[in-house]
């Protein structure tokens, strides 16, 4: 069925429109709650208010309706009248990310008071006027509430909590996945792009094989990372991403030596190598001790002998 023009709207359908608007609006800003409760109780807070703010608006307009069309409300949503946006439905994603629902949120409070506008432009009767203007009003001064929300409830230590538990969530679902990927991909590599590089003693053929090994190990640590968990469960996001990160970082772990390998000189390539090898494990070896508390010298530790022990695997078999 085609969308019906705003212009077309009768006075009535229009007060009937801003009724649902509000209650999607409610349903959403209490989705969003239910969303943030366990990792940020304190923003859930701040929805749960603006759900019973787009509460008290509801029944303010259906009161007004009562008066002057009577009990029956005709459906209108905004899926049936052009120029509303299609919202994605962030809510229904699990861990909710804070970020991505306070953005949601500013784009809700402005269209509704974009509407609000355009219907007053519309309407005659001067009763239903002035509740719209009241409605429009309330919407401007909604980023102020919004402030004035988080003030009461997003205290100095809510604030650190809901930020430590930020940092949490993107260790879980970004750190994680690519720390993994970043030591597969320099760990993995090392036998087969040295091992290759010391059999021939021909940069061009190590520069192949370790193309081949460090897509070869990006694509199938995408696959083992997106198909580990859906996330739902283990708060790590959504499979997708972390696939992608998990592959890319992979691949950029194998390439990183394998660069160097473009140089025509075997000595200077493999020196290079080495340098770059070094530096992928100190990088590693950070990103432990930064991300996951891990003390830096145990890292460093743990780091360098994986990594030294299969360099010397790749030697001994080329020169073998």
């Amino acid at each position: 069925m085609a969308k019906k023009s705003f212009r077309e709207l009768s006075e009535r359908e229009i007060l009937a429109l801003a009724i649902s608007l509000e209650e999607q609006d409610g349903r959403v800003y209490g989705e969003f709650a239910e969303g943030l409760r366990e990792s940020y109780p304190s923003s859930a807070k701040v929805f749960e208010d603006m759900q019973a703010e787009e509460s008290r608006h509801r029944q303010a307009l259906i009161d007004l309706y009562r008066i002057k069309f009577g009990e029956h409300i005709p459906y209108v949503s905004r899926d049936h009248v052009k120029g509303f946006v299609e919202a994605r439905p962030i809510w229904l994603v699990r861990p909710l990310g804070l970020k991505k629902v306070r953005r949601q949120a500013e784009i809700m409070e402005l269209e509704s008071r974009r509407f609000y506008e355009r219907a007053i432009r519309q309407v005659t009767d001067a009763s239903i006027r002035r509740l719209l203007g009241d409605l429009a009003d309330v919407e401007r001064r909604h980023y102020a509430m919004a402030e004035s929300l988080e003030e009461e409830h997003l205290t100095p230590a809510a604030q650190t909590k809901e930020a430590e538990s930020q940092r949490k969530l993107f260790v879980l679902q970004v750190i994680q996945p690519g720390l993994a990927g970043l030591m597969d991909g320099s760990v993995s590599t090392l036998a087969p792009i040295f091992a290759a590089a010391f059999a021939t003693r021909n940069t061009h053929d190590a520069f192949l094989v370790g193309m081949a090994a460090s897509l070869g190990a990006g694509i199938s640590m995408a696959f083992a990372e997106a198909l580990s968990d859906d996330g739902s469960l283990t708060g790590r996001g959504q499979p997708l991403i972390r696939g992608l990160v998990t592959g890319a970082m992979t691949t950029a772990g194998g390439l990183g030596h394998t660069l160097p390998f473009l140089i025509p000189r075997f000595h200077l390539a493999f020196t290079v190598a080495v340098i770059v090898v070094a530096a992928e494990l100190g990088i590693i070896s950070y990103v432990r001790h930064h991300y996951m508390d891990t003390p830096l010298l145990s890292s460093t530790m743990q780091v360098i002998v994986g990594g030294v022990l299969v360099f010397i695997v790749g030697v001994l078999l080329g020169s073998s």
